[in-house]
């Protein structure tokens, strides 16, 4: 086996009192394609930036094979005082680097190198920094996010690029489909330790299942062992002190064992504020155009959009997705066409851009305008702590400023002020950004159950298959289509991926024949958020009916209640007939919901 280019040993590292990563082991052999994954704040950055040598742990060791060329790919690059994408890309070859590939791969990425890199959007300045670190062809590429604010199609042409190096990779993304094409070991990093397979991102939800269910048991059975260890110590002491001492002296250890553990950190609550139903008509658009001077960005589009549809818009970035959303949503007139909207529309919308957060302000005054400690959910005050909570803040955020927080909280902290407002029509413009995959999961099952309707501008194309149920996609020169089904229905009746528009799309004719993307399955059927949540709290809530109908039983059994006291006794018997009424209930539904878990396992 080659020794590995990059090691990581025991890394070490506290920030505020809270152990970030403890004992963390990473090897990266040549070649390898390893996706770090972990939950928002879980250190993932931190220790991609440790492995490119920007951050000192507090204890541990880093090695880096001697000769071997490392790049790093961060979330916000730093341009310094480059005056040009060019010269910012060029100041990252070393003396023997083709310089050609500079220039070339600016031009695949849909920049000329004359670009200002201060001026850029933040799609072009992620391209301009994925030109910095693919030039030199280094050994190891350390991506942070690499897909972020990028189209869909620049996303498929950066897929194939990567397939076609020897590069190892270690690739941190919320892009399940980019992860699954490209990767082919897993490093999890959750709560301070990684746990890693040698197997790509499509094993890992159900290898992560399969380990905290594990995990699980073995604290079901630390409990059970301590609970018997101390009815010893109650009542089965015998007069052997020396063997007492040292069984004490255990019991005391799996107390601290008990203690110490950390617990998986709990799944956002993500909920839609809902207005009341909207009309069974949405929106109707019937040959609607938009132009900016010669160039046509919609061109005779019509469609009719109903109540509970799920609609996708994709595009190169400057297709105009934006425009065609704010004409159909009424926020723009069409420059011929009519637009007509249903009755009793309410409107939330999340865009992707992050301006109207003040940097300045906290975590609360965001979430509630700077007025006090509520914020209206649905048109009803909550406190802001326990609005937080469910988007997975802790309340001593509350005075974080918005500038410190990590992308994946800022996020959060835009769907949290989505949510809040009452809404029959949601308008959701690239939500994944930064998300993690725990918390996609849960935005995916909130928008299943949305009984309003949904617009979706996204160039994840794993979400897309997971929620929408039509894709509006542009054929260029101002045109739309719209197709039934997610992403992968769309390639299917299209039979091609979208054109490049903003870079070009052909490689070299010396580059290898690209492979195609393997069908993408049929999302398969998962227990809700709320559907988990029962099959979890159901036994409690049993257990505690069924000590509530002895308690009850009890006072019923005094043989001399009904001529003491009939009123007390026509109220414990209404008490307990409710009880044994909603304990049948939560029966029935435990046993509903334990079979459908089965179901969905076995399938």
């Amino acid at each position: 086996m080659a020794p590995p280019l990059i090691q990581l040993k025991d890394i070490r590292l506290t920030f505020g009192g809270t152990p970030l990563l403890s004992g963390v082991e990473l090897n990266v052999a040549p070649s390898e394609r390893v996706c770090l994954i972990g939950r928002n704040g879980s250190g993932k950055s931190t220790l991609l930036k440790i492995a490119a040598g920007l951050v000192e742990p507090d204890s541990g060791t880093r090695f880096v094979q001697p000769g071997a060329t490392v790049r790093y790919l961060p979330q916000e690059p730093d341009f310094g005082d480059h005056k040009t994408t060019l010269a910012y890309v060029e100041s990252g070859l070393a003396p023997g680097d083709d310089p050609y590939q500079a220039r070339y791969l600016l031009e695949q990425l849909g920049l000329t190198g004359n670009e200002d890199p201060h001026n850029l959007s933040g799609g072009e300045a992620r391209r301009a920094a994925l030109a910095y670190v693919l030039a030199p062809s280094p050994d190891i590429l350390l991506l942070d996010e690499p897909t972020n604010h990028l189209d869909l199609s620049t996303i498929e042409w950066l897929e194939k690029e990567l397939d076609s190096r020897r590069s190892a990779l270690v690739i941190i993304s919320h892009d399940r489909r980019f992860l699954t094409n490209l990767s082919r070991s897993t490093a999890w990093l959750d709560r301070g330790r990684i746990k890693q397979i040698d197997r790509g991102f499509a094993s890992f939800e159900t290898w992560r299942d399969e380990v905290l269910a594990e995990e699980e048991r073995d604290q079901h059975k630390l409990d059970r062992k301590i609970v018997d260890e101390e009815h010893w110590l109650r009542h089965g002491v015998s007069g052997r002190r020396k063997r007492n001492v040292k069984r004490l002296a255990n019991l005391h250890a799996l107390r601290d064992q008990r203690r110490n553990y950390r617990g998986t950190a709990g799944s956002a609550n993500l909920a839609a504020a809902e207005a009341e139903q909207s009309g069974k008509l949405v929106i109707e658009a019937k040959g609607i155009t938009k132009a900016y001077g010669e160039r046509k960005i919609v061109e005779n589009f019509s469609t009719r959009i109903q109540r509970g549809d799920r609609l996708g818009i994709i595009g190169p970035n400057g297709a105009g997705k934006t425009t065609l959303v704010n004409l159909l949503t009424g926020g723009m007139q069409p420059d011929s066409g009519t637009i007509r909207l249903g009755a009793n529309l309410e409107v939330a919308t999340l865009d992707q851009h992050r301006e109207s957060l003040d940097p300045k302000s906290t975590l609360a005054e965001a979430l509630t305008g700077g007025r006090g400690d509520q914020i209206m959910v649905g048109g009803k005050p909550k406190h802001v702590v326990g609005y937080m909570k469910d988007f997975l803040f802790a309340q001593e955020q509350r005075g974080t400023p918005v500038e410190v927080l990590s992308g994946g909280e800022r996020g959060r902290l835009m769907l949290a002020r989505a949510l809040a407002k009452p809404s029959n029509l949601l308008v959701l413009d690239e939500p994944t950004n930064d998300l993690d995959l725990e918390t996609l999961d849960v935005l995916e099952e909130m928008l299943g159950d949305y009984e309003g309707t949904v617009i979706l501008i996204s160039h994840d194309r794993d979400f897309l298959d997971r929620v929408v149920t039509s894709v509006i996609a542009p054929e260029g020169n101002g045109k739309w289509v719209e197709y039934a089904g997610g992403y992968s229905d769309m390639l299917a009746q299209r039979g091609a991926d979208l054109k490049r528009e903003t870079a070009k799309a052909q490689a070299p004719a010396e580059k290898k024949e690209e492979r195609s993307a393997a069908p993408a399955s049929a999302p398969k059927r998962k227990l809700s958020f709320n559907e988990k949540h029962a099959l979890e709290t159901l036994p409690k809530k049993m257990e505690t009916l069924q000590a509530d109908i002895a308690k009850l039983q009890r006072v019923l059994d005094d043989p001399d209640l009904y001529t003491r006291d009939r009123r007390k006794f026509d109220d414990t018997s209404a008490a307990i007939a409710k009880a044994h009424e909603e304990l049948s209930s939560a029966e029935e539904r435990w046993l509903e919901l334990e079979m459908l878990r089965e179901e969905i396992e076995q399938a």
